[in-house]
């Protein structure tokens, strides 16, 4: 797992006056930017929305809203990872995590824990953008894939023409009007939208 050598803007939270000067003083020490640290989960919520932050290590149980709670809300407005921080007896509150939570912390959180939970939830998170990217992509390409279809189909149809040919003369309009051949489509598709209004008139 390769080390964060970038500095990061974290958002802390914890109820615990000790907890916080811990992540203060050691987060300071890895090169990290503290700009939001809150004692409930309402407050890391709105200091995140205000603070846009790079990473949160928040507490699980926290007054008013707990940390897996305000995780998941923190993500809801904008995507950050989170380290959540536990205590042997949350096990029933694990069990309810959120897909927010990148690496967990048990207390009493030692340095060289902090700086792996840190790597470890940049490094999922990371590997969840590029998934969630590529899963973008791919419904994208399907889309235009079912586009591409129905204009050749129209194609075929209004001029009378095989399904090679009818390929072949989208790729000719698209590389003619230096246009995507998706775009090509779209505008077939949407000419036939008006026949069919017209018909109907």
């Amino acid at each position: 797992m390769s080390p964060v050598t970038r500095p990061l803007r974290i958002a802390i939270a914890d109820d615990e006056a000790d907890m916080r000067q811990f992540l203060r003083e050691v987060l300071a020490q890895l090169g990290h930017q503290i700009v939001g640290e809150a004692t409930t989960g309402a407050q890391l919520v709105q200091q995140c929305r205000s603070a846009t932050p790079d990473l949160v290590i928040t507490d699980i149980r926290m007054p008013d809203m707990g940390g897996i709670e305000a995780a998941a809300a923190v993500n809801k407005e904008r995507q950050v990872p989170v380290v959540l921080v536990t205590a042997h007896h949350d096990a029933d509150f694990l069990s309810n995590g959120s897909g927010h939570v990148m690496a967990y912390l048990s207390k009493p959180v030692k340095t060289v824990d902090l700086l792996a939970a840190i790597n470890l939830a940049v490094l999922r998170f990371d590997q969840f953008k590029q998934l969630q990217s590529e899963a973008a992509t791919l419904r994208q390409a399907l889309e235009d894939r079912k586009l591409i279809e129905r204009a050749k189909g129209i194609v075929m149809k209004r001029l009378h023409i095989d399904e090679e040919d009818a390929f072949r003369r989208l790729r000719k309009v698209a590389s003619d009007h230096n246009q995507k051949l998706v775009e090509v489509a779209q505008r077939v598709n949407a000419a036939d939208d008006v026949f069919h209004q017209m018909e109907q008139l």
